[in-house]
């Protein structure tokens, strides 16, 4: 791995050899690290889980435990709850008892209201593709992808609470201090790329999703593999990359001194805190943005780009624009190496909605959320594809719960956790078929409940992962991101 100094000040007067003082990694080596990476190789190498051991993995494609079918994962976030009975999930039950009385039997559990007459989704409904496959007119792009998507309409959560459902998709757990997925699979197959993020973040252009960084964070894993913030669209698309125009202070002898405090501050630090890992995630964070400083204003750059490629996104309208961007530069970080991308649809940031938590107008509410997802997501499906990157890619579609049947107040829907749709295409992924089902209202899962867990392990497998193995020791326990449970999926996988 290269020494951060050489790139991130390339375009700077450099000092000489003999002026500078030993590199922060190499320090850290010295000063006690390289006990603490020996141990570390040993243990992990010994749990079958250490990351960037290309060798014994030649064979398995890629795969850690055992040969994989894909090699990189984008999971879109629809945040808010995306409605199951308004997009994927369709019961004609709904139309014919349309402004009746909800009566499923037995007690109905709400989040904040009480049920409301049956409501029909107010956008019609037909089927698509060769499977089949019924989806309404809120999604027609999507419509047109269904043979290459996999769907899960019998998803359940264990919280009707967004912050802890929140958790649970994206970390298996409803509380806090748990490492995501894109951090659990950045340390069990490492990076593929030496010059971008292993895991990559893009939030929504209007904020964070409740949880805010905590949904793309570490845990207790090593701090290095917590995912990186990208702002597409942002003119300071990752922050503090590049210094500020008002610094014209720094000189190369500003540098040198700089470089010397810090060793004696790091010199401290792991004097005081043996075995931390924040301070290698720190280096190598000043390692990754000084090769950033080189390779993001290029992955960023879309100006190559067809103009056929941009107006398949919808680059070319103000509803699409901005999702699109994202999805655009997404494809672009995969392409080039980049292992986990999570991308985000809908900020909580209050009244108006900007999400998909649509209590009071879900035609307004997601009539306007689906304007803006649909197009750019069936485009990166079409775009991969076109390429040859659905092949080893899993493309994962998913919400924190679900939406009530019935109406709250009179357009809106409620919180539902005992079923919702998510979906998964590519990498393996059997297209055109469908897991489980949802009562006759899609009120309840019914047949075959699915979790978080279940699709998690499922992604690990088409990685290469036993999901099982994929552990880490915290205060005692084996950790693993599907905790106690998951089944593989098996019916999906090609």
């Amino acid at each position: 791995m290269p020494d951060f100094r050489s790139t991130a000040y390339a375009s700077r007067q450099q000092p000489t050899t003999s002026d500078i003082p030993i590199d922060r990694r190499r320090f850290l080596w010295n000063s006690g690290g390289g006990l603490g990476g020996i141990a570390l190789a040993h243990l992990l190498g010994r749990s079958e889980a250490l990351a960037g051991t290309s060798k014994p993995h030649d064979n398995l494609n890629g795969g850690l435990h055992h040969r994989a079918k894909a090699k990189r994962v984008i999971q879109l976030f629809m945040s808010g709850a995306a409605s199951q009975c308004d997009t994927f999930d369709y019961k004609p039950l709904l139309i014919q008892k349309n402004g009746q009385p909800f009566d499923p039997g037995g007690k109905i559990e709400l989040f904040q209201s009480e049920p409301g007459p049956v409501m029909q989704s107010p956008w019609e409904w037909a089927q698509h593709g060769e499977s089949g496959k019924w989806v309404s007119s809120l999604l027609p792009h999507l419509a047109g992808c269904v043979d290459d998507i996999a769907f899960l309409p019998s998803m359940v959560s264990k919280s009707n609470v967004h912050g802890p459902a929140t958790f649970m998709q994206n970390t298996g757990f409803v509380v806090p201090g748990f490492p995501s997925m894109g951090a659990w699979v950045s340390y069990g197959l490492g990076s593929m790329a030496d010059s971008l993020p292993t895991f990559v973040v893009m939030p929504d252009k209007r904020g964070f999703a409740p949880n805010g960084p905590g949904n793309h964070s570490a845990g207790f894993l090593p701090a290095s593999h917590q995912g990186t913030m990208i702002r597409v669209g942002r003119p300071n698309a990752i922050h503090d990359l590049f210094p500020p125009e008002s610094a014209n202070f720094i000189t190369p002898s500003a540098e040198i001194d700089t470089l010397a405090t810090l060793e004696k501050l790091n010199r401290a630090h792991l004097q005081r805190h043996p075995g931390d890992s924040r301070l290698e995630a720190r280096i190598k964070s000043y390692e990754m943005a000084a090769r950033l400083q080189v390779s993001a204003p290029e992955v960023l750059d879309i100006s190559g780009e067809t103009k056929a490629t941009k107006k398949l996104y919808g680059l070319d309208k103000t509803a699409t624009a901005d999702f699109g961007l994202s999805c655009l530069v997404a494809r672009r970080l995969l392409e080039r190496g980049v292992r986990f991308v999570q991308l985000w649809s809908g900020a909580d940031n209050g009244f108006p909605r900007r999400n998909w938590d649509s209590h009071e107008d879900i035609y307004k509410d997601h009539g306007g959320m689906a304007l803006g997802m649909d197009q750019p997501t069936a485009a990166l499906i079409k775009d991969l594809k076109s390429r040859g990157l659905l092949e080893d890619t899993i493309v994962y579609w998913t919400t924190e719960f679900g939406r009530m049947p019935c109406s709250q107040g009179t357009k809106g829907r409620d919180h539902n956790p005992f079923t919702f749709t998510s979906w998964l295409a590519g990498g393996g992924v059997r297209g055109g078929t469908t897991h489980g089902s949802s009562d006759e209202w899609s009120y309840q899962a019914t047949e075959k409940p699915t979790y978080c867990y279940d699709v998690h392990s499922t992604i690990l497998h088409l990685l290469g992962i036993d999901h099982r193995k994929l552990t880490f020791r915290h205060n005692g326990i084996d950790r693993r991101l599907t905790d106690v449970h998951g089944e593989i999926i098996s019916e999906i996988v090609s």
